[in-house]
């Protein structure tokens, strides 16, 4: 989208130009009046052709893809919260080695709940998993970020950090599990189709 911005400069000029003349020159004569006129005009014309009119490119972000059903829908909204929240979090928490496996989780609630969008029979799944599983992680990477911006080396802290750190691999690989269960039904779906479709092939002779 493209915002036009007119400069503010020709106005202020045009406004100084005008005090100026009044300072200067006698204004008590129509053609006093008519002289301090074609002056400011013309000063706002050759200020507004050396600050021209800006043309600002500004992006507008797309609207989220919707099912029309309220329940898919206000869940598919949570997902976003989530995601949102887990990214804020995931630039505040230091470490690499850290952010890779945050970012590895991100990805794959975003995928969960791109799947909803496409595949809506998912619902009750997805719904269990934003209401358990999604909550606690977050829970966790708070209780991360907020012990370690604590700045201390405490036993508690650094054991709980540490644990933090490796319920994490565990949640990442239960989150890779979760998705590929989604598709449980649709593989089912799948090899029923082939099944099918070779034993019309069988049938007609057509397959050895």
């Amino acid at each position: 989208m493209e915002i036009k911005k007119k400069s503010v400069i020709p106005v202020y000029g045009l406004a100084i130009v005008w005090l100026l003349y009044c300072l200067v020159f006698p204004i008590y004569k129509t053609w006093h009046f008519i002289a301090l006129a074609c002056v400011a005009v013309l000063s706002y014309v050759i200020l507004s052709a050396i600050f021209p009119v800006k043309t600002e490119h500004i992006e507008i972000p797309d609207e989220p893809e919707r099912t029309g059903n309220e329940e898919i829908d206000a869940l598919l909204a949570e997902g976003e919260v989530a995601v949102a929240e887990m990214r804020r979090l995931f630039d505040t928490i230091p470490g690499e080695h850290l952010k890779k496996k945050i970012e590895s989780i991100i990805a794959v609630t975003d995928k969960i709940f791109k799947d909803l969008l496409e595949d809506p029979d998912d619902y009750k799944l997805v719904r269990r998993f934003a209401d358990f599983y999604l909550p606690t992680t977050i829970k966790l990477l708070h209780a991360y970020d907020r012990f370690d911006r604590s700045g201390i080396d405490g036993d508690n802290i650094t054991g709980t950090l540490e644990r933090i750190e490796t319920a994490l691999d565990r949640i990442l690989s239960s989150y890779e599990n979760f998705f590929d269960s989604l598709f449980e039904n649709q593989a089912l779906d799948i090899e029923t189709d082939i099944i099918v479709l070779e034993n019309m092939l069988k049938q007609e002779s057509l397959l050895k």
